[in-house]
């Protein structure tokens, strides 16, 4: 069975903020391990992205958020440790 995290395991966006409650599987299930912009059909929404690519995406949509610049670097800082990235 798929362990249950609190974050995206590509991006990092805490699971609770998506609003579609996750990503799907490819049986249409709820993944509980990436979110719904990263994960769909059980497969990646962007499968080539390289973790440099993946850390200016989150950058620019924490910005886009209204969250100062500063701040982007806290969010982006672990994500070579989540499991896509591993």
């Amino acid at each position: 069975m798929e362990k249950a995290y609190k974050n995206c395991q590509s991006c990092g966006m805490p699971l609770s903020r998506d609003e579609q409650g996750g990503g799907t599987n490819a049986d249409g299930s709820r993944s509980l391990m990436y979110c719904s912009y990263c994960y769909q059909d059980g497969k990646f929404t962007l499968p080539d992205i390289t973790l440099m690519e993946m850390k200016a995406r989150v950058r620019q949509k924490i910005k886009e958020a209204g969250f100062p610049g500063f701040l982007t670097g806290l969010f982006t800082r672990n994500l070579h440790k989540l499991e896509r990235w591993k």
